[in-house]
């Protein structure tokens, strides 16, 4: 994490105190969450962002400041600025201070807004098999009938488990099926399985959670013979797809090498067009915001 963090709109110490136990989100993980990828000093997709924040704080009975985007906006902003972190990864939490039994003496607000910035994570350098990610399966992971299903809340533990455990065992990540036995998702990213002209990927009632990335490559991405769309998957259908891939701000595009107990094919060629398609986009957006050249390099 880097030296500064953004605290209720104020530039504060990251090793300052700035929460106490009192604010009942700390304790159970009551709060909602983004991770957001900053391209050349800008957030992007800062609004579909703050649009699933919103969605999910409703859902989970989190105070939030709906009219706030552009304020709190450029006052990320100015954390950017402060952490000279122009190519990065921030993390944006609304934390429910208030309510229950551990609610602490003196609480004023009845939510935080904090947002933290980090170096951007070299993913491809700490692969497993450094090809390619290699997955592993987790049987009944997610409850698509639940209606909290897709909501990115504080209360990340499971995921974190699983994910520290994926390691020990020699994969990089992890495919979570639902109690149906249909492909949900990852523990922080979003399945797509390309057949043919086609790049599928689990609906929503699945009980992934409404990637940024997927949204873009299913709403915004328009290549010529080929098709992004959803679609019900099973394991058995990674197996038969010609290219497994996965998404998520941090990651953008990687590709699936191996999945424990399937037999897939290790092609890349759909998603490398859809990388480009999602880069060129990328450009598009931060050229729209006054950023025309972006260092999407880094």
């Amino acid at each position: 994490m880097h030296p500064f963090l953004l605290h209720n709109g104020e530039i504060r110490a990251a090793a300052e105190p700035v929460v106490s136990l009192g604010q009942v989100g700390l304790l159970s993980g009551w709060g909602v969450f983004s991770t957001i990828r900053i391209y050349d000093g800008v957030l992007f997709a800062w609004e579909r962002h703050w649009a699933r924040m919103e969605s999910d704080a409703r859902l989970l009975r989190v105070p939030f400041p709906s009219d706030s985007r552009d304020r709190i906006g450029a006052d990320l902003g100015r954390l950017v600025e402060a952490n000279q972190a122009w190519n990065a990864t921030m993390r944006v939490v609304i934390l429910r201070n208030r309510g229950g039994l551990w609610e602490g003496p003196g609480m004023s607000r009845d939510f935080d807004v904090i947002g933290l910035t980090a170096d951007l994570y070299p993913w491809l350098d700490h692969l497993c098999g450094g090809d390619g990610l290699r997955l592993g399966v987790v049987p009944h992971a997610r409850h698509a009938a639940s209606e909290f299903a897709g909501a990115k809340i504080l209360s990340w533990a499971q995921n974190l488990t699983w994910y520290e455990r994926a390691h020990e065992q020699g994969f990089d990540e992890l495919v979570l099926l639902n109690e149906r036995g249909e492909v949900s998702e990852c523990t922080s990213g979003n399945l797509f399985a390309v057949h043919g002209t086609t790049a599928l990927t689990p609906p929503l009632s699945a009980g992934c959670l409404p990637g940024v990335t997927r949204a873009i490559l299913l709403e915004e991405i328009r290549l010529p013979n080929l098709q992004v769309r959803e679609r019900t998957l099973f394991p058995a259908d990674l197996e038969s797809a010609d290219e497994v891939f996965i998404t998520s701000t941090t990651r953008e595009l990687l590709p699936v090498v191996a999945i424990d107990g399937l037999n897939i094919r290790r092609g890349r060629a759909a998603m490398d067009r859809l990388h480009a398609g999602f880069r060129q986009y990328v450009q598009l957006y931060l050229a729209a915001r006054g950023r025309p050249e972006a260092a999407l390099s880094h």
